[in-house]
């Protein structure tokens, strides 16, 4: 990389680049008044936390609601929780608005959007929301840029979409694939019953691993270095083995087996935009909305009209991935433009993530969230397919089934990422073997890794934040002209990579225009126009209502000319208000001053 390149993607990354955290771990709870004293620090982190968490280590539903509430008591002024609305089985939706509550309004902040866990078994999605939230809180009074993105931004945080399936997944067996639905009951194979027949865990140790059975003629083998993975045989060489797939058996009698398990709906190909039934998205629904989690949150989000920005997080893969999710739809180019921007830089705040377009670069999705908040509300959005394996050895290859995971849990797991091979008693097959990935290990970063997974996911998220639109008036200068008239001349600025409008707001019309108003006693508006450079070239005049100029858009880090001829005098104020962005004013005197 030469001086150059360095020195352009530094002045990408600017003040907002923090480094990981360290910190001793402490058990959820246990903060305390009484003074402690001074640690040494390790930059990038909070120093002593009024909310003590371990972040090596995952959440479950209730643990998540202690944190989320212990936060808003350490941080009343800065930290608000309220529920969404309850889950199918009754659990409460949190959602977490992090801003600065003594500096402005909340509500007209540029506002970003974050959620985990919409698919229940990608557990580490929701810690990364909870990481950030317990960061923006407990690092506010130590770090310049978090003070900064509070004062100006706000953030309204839901960090488990499936909260059901979640407890699932921590407490029933389950693999690390399952389960990727919700709990709301289905009739999978149209028998009359639901849930019926799920995948059973034979060894009851809580995870459902494979099965095999011994066979001289079989097609498999163990892997002379590690006995946990199965390969195949060489053409010509006699196996040990065949494989029977994963633990279970016909509970129900009908020929097929771990087929009517927990849901089989996927919720991310429930949204409204490009929706199509299951013939068409394997995986849809009823209709759009037609999962109660999902409505509670789309019935909240649609009371935010300032989001400007949002973050999705899944797992696996370390993708950043924008939309859209269908190859017979389109994105704007110049909202192109900006993802590309964003992108590129989180492709160098997490290391091996590749930026790419859902649709062309990874496979079709009708019905996904990424693509309602961009084609429905104009908010520019990513989703983060978070983990990868060549965090194991920092090289790539090997695959989440290859050598290279089996490896990774001998050296450096110590054999704990797997079920040792067991002989059990089968119900049809009698005895078979049951072993291999546990469900914590394959798709879940471990322990030691999950922090780091945290700290640079959430800083690709800052970055998009404060990224966000951010609009104030640069200068205002008046001029007299013949006849008793004045001109007036307002420069107002967006200072962000973001425009005040994506090209899809502007085009669907989702929300209105920004407004820079002139707002003085005893001056009438004779002319108002507005153009993209101070000569007004090419410049629009506004015939009705002059003294509030309607600008479509201010595109990211740019300039909009406002300009009024106006009779009288008088003293006011330029007013800039725009719904993402922000607002500013400015004085203004009109005329000799009284």
């Amino acid at each position: 990389m030469t001086i150059k390149t360095q020195m352009t993607i530094g002045a990408l990354l600017g003040l907002w680049l923090v480094g990981a955290a360290v910190q001793s771990p402490v058990v959820l709870g246990q903060a305390s008044d009484e003074t402690v004293k001074q640690v040494y620090k390790a930059v990038g982190g909070p120093t002593q936390p009024k909310v003590p968490v371990y972040w090596n280590r995952y959440h479950d539903h209730s643990e998540m609601t202690q944190m989320l509430q212990d936060l808003a008591a350490a941080y009343p002024q800065l930290f608000k929780v309220h529920s969404v609305g309850k889950s199918t089985e009754g659990r409460e939706m949190w959602v977490a608005t992090i801003t600065n509550f003594e500096v402005g309004d909340a509500a007209r902040k540029p506002g970003f959007w974050i959620d985990g866990g919409i698919h229940a078994n990608e557990i580490q999605a929701t810690e990364v929301a909870l990481y950030t939230a317990w960061f923006l809180a407990e690092m506010h009074g130590e770090n310049k840029f978090v003070q900064q993105l509070l004062r100006d931004r706000v953030f309204y945080i839901l960090p488990d979409m499936s909260p059901d399936s979640r407890e699932k997944h921590f407490y029933e067996p389950n693999s690390t694939n399952s389960p990727r639905t919700g709990q709301r009951p289905v009739d999978d194979d149209m028998d009359g019953l639901v849930n019926e027949d799920p995948a059973n865990d034979l060894n009851g140790d809580g995870h459902i691993t494979q099965m095999r059975i011994r066979d001289p003629n079989g097609q498999f083998k163990a892997h002379p270095k590690y006995p946990n993975l199965m390969v195949r045989v060489e053409p010509g060489e006699t196996g040990e083995f065949t494989l029977l797939g994963m633990e279970g058996y016909d509970v129900d009698g009908d020929g097929r087996v771990n087929e009517d398990g927990d849901g089989s709906y996927d919720p991310n190909r429930d949204w409204p935009w490009k929706w199509e039934p299951s013939y068409v998205q394997r995986g849809a629904f009823r209709y759009p909305f037609s999962l109660i989690e999902n409505r509670n949150m789309a019935d909240f989000v649609k009371t935010l009209p300032n989001l400007a920005g949002a973050q999705t997080y899944h797992n696996t893969g370390g993708m950043l991935l924008r939309g859209p999710g269908s190859k017979q739809d389109a994105y704007e180019a110049s909202d192109l433009r900006v993802y590309d921007q964003i992108g590129k830089v989180g492709e160098r705040l997490l290391p091996q993530y590749r930026y790419m377009n859902v649709a062309n670069d990874l496979y079709e999705v009708w019905g996904g969230e990424i693509d309602w908040f961009h084609q429905m509300l104009g908010v520019f959005t990513f989703t983060n397919e978070l983990f990868l394996q060549y965090n194991y050895f920092h090289e790539s290859g090997g695959g989440r089934g290859g050598e290279q995971s089996y490896e990774f849990d001998k050296f450096l797991l110590f054999g704990d990422g797997m079920v040792d091979w067991e002989e059990v008693d089968h119900p049809v097959y009698g005895k078979v073997e049951v072993g291999g990935a546990k469900k914590n290990w394959g798709r879940q970063p471990p322990g030691f890794m999950l922090q780091e997974e945290c700290h640079r996911n959430m800083a690709f998220t800052l970055y998009h934040a404060d990224q966000m639109p951010l609009v104030r008036i640069k200068e205002v200068t008046t001029k007299a002209l013949d006849n008793g008239l004045t001109e007036i001349t307002a420069i107002v600025e967006n200072t962000k990579l973001t425009p005040t409008h994506s090209a899809m707001d502007r085009k669907q019309q989702i929300t209105r225009p920004n407004l820079v108003s002139l707002q003085a006693e005893g001056v009438q508006v004779v002319l108002g126009q507005y153009g993209s450079d101070f000569l007004f070239r090419n410049a629009t005049i506004q015939d009705r209502d002059p003294a509030q100029m309607q600008v479509p858009v201010i595109d990211g880090q740019s300039l909009v000319y406002v300009r009024w001829i106006v009779s009288g005098s008088g003293q006011g104020q330029v007013v800039l208000d725009t719904i993402k962005g922000g607002q500013a004013a400015a004085a203004v005197q009109v005329g000799a001053a009284p």
